[in-house]
């Protein structure tokens, strides 16, 4: 991959729990590599899980809010990509939090959204593709 990838949520929890030491590799191997951006959604949505899910210690996820932001380019969401996200959700029929996601990656110039639980393949207003980095 050369072009500029947006990471869902679960890639960065993927990249940050020994869940699964496969897709930890990929992960991190993806965010080494490759030029990724994500959106303060994605933060806020990856603390959640590493606290509730997996029992991180805040000071453990605000180490790994910090080194996610340093890692990746950050899209700040603004008015206009929840407007966007709305348009999205009515004309592709997704929820509003990956309608969220989506609009970022867009506004973000990217032209890959890595994702495991959207739709491999999907490409969102002949710009965005959505694949995910897991398949072999």
């Amino acid at each position: 991959m050369s072009d500029k990838c947006f990471l869902d949520t679960n890639i960065l929890i993927y990249a940050h729990t020994d869940l699964n030491l496969r897709k930890q590799a990929a992960a991190q191997q993806t965010i080494a590599s490759e030029d990724t951006c994500l959106s303060t959604q994605v933060l806020q949505e990856a603390a959640n899980i590493l606290f509730k899910k997996f029992q991180f210690a805040w000071p453990d996820i605000q180490a790994v809010l910090m080194e996610a932001i340093g890692n990746n380019n950050l899209h700040i969401n603004t008015a206009f990509t929840i407007s966007e996200a709305c348009r999205i959700a009515g004309r592709y029929g997704f929820s509003f939090y990956d309608s969220l996601i989506i609009a970022a990656a867009l506004e973000s110039d990217s032209l890959i959204l890595l994702s495991e639980d959207m739709q491999h393949g999907m490409v969102i207003d002949q710009k965005l593709t959505i694949k995910n980095p897991f398949l072999v």
